[in-house]
């Protein structure tokens, strides 16, 4: 291990060093004291976190276990800890259980890139069935590679074009400055003529005002928050992709956890998972509406956006981005193996076109 990340890496562990998270034994008893669990959760400030991830380990479990197991939970964005170490540092037990976005840890591991490619997914009920085919996939990489188990995969609404100007479709992002927050974004920007921005969530908002970006693209619900209405004036309403997030334990502190424990939170991280991906495709729509000033807005603020929708050019621009530029790129810088990964995992359940292969 290089020693810059070893130095971090015990610099984290002193960080999050809250008391272990149980062993092989029963439940604790009622006046016994509490298992705790630390949780490190995904971004501050939106949905999934501040309505789901933070209330159900707060809250929730605590509640169905009568007190009896706790934890404390934080966002990785808040808490110091850089989303693009969050694999390593669940594989090594600092952070014993955790939210990984996937659109910062791909670069270094581009075969979790696949799922959430930007221009894969149009609408929710391809990207369901686009995750439901790589999951057994996922769950062995992180598995055999991470030391990690897999316990839910999570979705943030659909990332849409936030643009200052008017923005009529997709072929007018040719000559523009994008925000993006992955590879596969960065590709759909090149391809169409436009510059990619690589920006961090907590810097669009002043990135945009600066005038240093003509457009951003990330949710719909999540720029409303920021405050994006107001600085820009079309919202393109296409998915680009959705935003993906996998919650994982590491492997050595999942199985020290009694089994009963393992059961309950099994099941119920289920039933979370389920609940933000219904929430996230409720933003989606809801984002419209607030961002626009039209119809009804729940939970954001009402703007006066133009709401530009997808025409059948748009939609033929998307397929073709990526079949002839962003499936090739990710398998040039991922290797034959991930050409095989994607014939047998995603290609049967979409209809992406013939795709050039390195």
């Amino acid at each position: 291990m290089r020693g810059g990340l070893r130095a971090l890496l015990l610099c984290w562990a002193g960080v999050f060093a809250w008391p272990a998270a149980g062993g092989d034994a029963p439940v604790p008893g009622p006046k016994s004291a509490p298992l705790q669990l630390r949780v490190v959760g995904g971004l501050a400030g939106v949905a999934q976190y501040t309505v789901h991830e933070a209330p159900f380990w707060t809250q929730t479990l605590p509640r169905l276990t009568q007190g009896r197991v706790t934890a404390t939970i934080a966002p990785f964005d808040q808490a110091g800890v850089p989303g693009n170490k969050m694999l390593t540092l669940l594989e090594t037990g600092v952070v014993p259980f955790g939210t990984v976005l996937l659109s910062q840890v791909t670069g270094e591991n581009p075969a979790l890139a696949l799922p959430d490619m930007a221009g894969l997914s149009a609408d929710a009920a391809t990207l369901r069935r686009v995750v439901e085919a790589f999951e057994p996939e996922m769950d062995r990489l992180l598995r055999e590679r991470f030391n990690t188990k897999m316990l839910a995969v999570y979705i943030y609404p659909a990332q849409v074009i936030f643009c200052t100007d008017t923005l009529r479709g997709l072929d007018d992002l040719k000559g523009r400055r994008v925000r993006v927050s992955s590879g596969s974004q960065a590709d759909f920007v090149r391809a169409l003529g436009g510059t990619p921005v690589p920006t961090a969530f907590s810097a669009l908002m002043s990135n945009m005002a600066s005038g240093n970006t003509d457009c951003a693209i990330t949710g719909g619900a999540s720029g409303n928050t920021l405050g994006l209405h107001q600085v820009t004036r079309s919202l393109f309403t296409m998915p680009i992709n959705w935003g993906l997030a996998v919650f994982g334990a590491n492997a050595d502190a999942w199985a020290a956890l009694p089994a009963d424990v393992r059961d309950l939170l099994a099941h119920e991280l289920e039933q979370l998972e389920q609940r933000i991906w219904a929430q996230s495709i409720r933003d989606t729509d809801a984002a419209v509406a607030c961002n626009t000033g039209t119809g009804r807005c729940e939970g954001g603020t009402p703007g006066n956006m133009v709401a530009v929708y997808p025409s059948a050019r748009d939609d033929q621009r998307r397929r073709e981005i990526l079949t002839a530029s962003i499936l090739p790129n990710w398998m040039q810088r991922c290797g034959p193996d991930c050409v095989r990964l994607w014939s047998r995992t995603i290609a049967p359940v979409i209809s992406a076109g013939p795709v050039r292969t390195p």
